[in-house]
């Protein structure tokens, strides 16, 4: 882990570089367009769904259920851990957009 120490490092220091970057220019562009005319109704951000955040909770919960249950089935029986944590975390985080797509749907 400590070899990959300066990596990391590295690469949060051109991240933040390079997102600040994009910033400014972006910034430039936008003014350069407001002073040509441009409408600035272009640059609101569009709408986000508001259901992304039940699809994601309903995930969330899913995994949780899904390792809840995979710990207590790789205990009750002679499931293999590993086999019994992925089934049952897939299982329920299946479950759980499954689950979401159709409340979406009714929404």
């Amino acid at each position: 882990m400590l070899e990959l120490t300066p990596i990391f490092v590295l690469s949060i220091i051109f991240g933040f570089i390079y997102g600040i970057v994009q910033l400014s220019i972006q910034h430039k562009e936008r003014k350069l367009l407001l002073e040509k005319g441009a409408d600035p109704s272009l640059f609101q951000a569009p709408k986000t769904q508001k259901a992304a955040s039940l699809r994601y909770g309903l995930l969330l919960i899913g995994i949780a259920l899904g390792i809840f249950l995979g710990s207590t089935l790789s205990e009750s029986s002679n499931m293999p851990e590993e086999a019994a944590y992925f089934s049952m975390v897939f299982l329920f985080g299946g479950i759980a957009l499954v689950v979401s797509f159709f409340l979406e749907k009714k929404l």
